[in-house]
């Protein structure tokens, strides 16, 4: 059963629904919607359990965060939109653009994964199973130094701390479900299905969320490009919301069928 998520909604123009990652929030976004608010209606918004959404009756997966989506697009009578989703989110994104294709009028796949190897599967896996025999706080820095560069980490211990809280505070069960369903879900058989114009994107040195995957991803899309941010890991939207931005208000714009001259 479909869950209405909290969600935040800023600017006009076409809607632009932002889909967050395992433990983590619709503020992940806040640097973007303030870049993008002038050209797009932008709604973030927390998955089940996540943030002010409210909590799941036992377990979920994949399909109910789609159909979570599906809702809240209903609820807010937006017959189109583009959907871009960051890890677990670029996932989410996908999944919903094959069930309602009709509904999407471009994707954004960012720091995401499909086409695993055995051994990327395994490793991931290996991540979730750590947390549930130790604990999610004695895994949390093997994390962090996963989503953030070291110099970044370095100059900016607060931000770091700070992620780490919003994961402590995301519910035990909910935090390793959705790490679940982002570790089993593999998107590879189906992708060629998705025909919406799609951004691929992603950083040079994300270990899960690699460029290798990434360009797997982009050519088994119909109508995808890729796009790999120099030097960056996993947390692109905390660390550098800024060198994302140009590659996504871009092609947001070349993809706007509101008929106005692109900026």
């Amino acid at each position: 059963m479909a869950i209405s998520c909290a969600c935040s909604i800023e600017g006009k123009g076409p809607a632009l629904f932002l889909i967050h990652g395992i433990g983590a929030r619709r503020a992940t976004f806040t640097g973007l919607v303030a870049a993008l608010k002038d050209r797009f209606t932008c709604i973030s918004y927390d998955l089940r359990g996540h943030g002010e959404s409210p909590m799941p009756s036992g377990q979920f997966g994949l399909d109910d965060l789609v159909d979570d989506l599906e809702a809240l697009r209903a609820r807010l009578g937006i017959e189109q939109a583009h959907f871009a989703g960051h890890s677990l989110g670029g996932m989410i994104g996908p999944a919903y653009a094959r069930r309602y294709p009709q509904r999407v009028l471009s994707l954004g796949l960012w720091s995401t994964a499909a086409f695993r190897s055995e051994d990327d599967s395994a490793k991931v896996k290996a991540v979730v199973a750590a947390m549930r025999e130790k604990g999610i706080d004695k895994v949390l820095d093997t994390l962090t130094a996963r989503w953030f560069t070291d110099a970044f980490a370095a100059a900016h211990p607060e931000v770091i701390e700070r992620r780490k809280k919003q994961v402590m505070d995301t519910p035990a069960d909910v935090f390793l479900n959705v790490f679940d369903i982002y570790a089993e879900t593999e998107m590879g058989p189906w992708l060629h299905e998705i025909a919406a114009p799609a951004m691929v994107l992603t950083g040079e040195n994300d270990g899960g969320c690699n460029p290798r995957l990434n360009r797997l991803i982009a050519a088994a899309m119909p109508n995808a490009e890729l796009v790999v941010l120099p030097e960056l890991k996993h947390a692109i939207f905390i660390e550098a919301t800024d060198q994302v931005v140009p590659h996504v208000r871009r092609f947001l714009l070349e993809h706007d069928t509101t008929g106005r001259t692109a900026l």
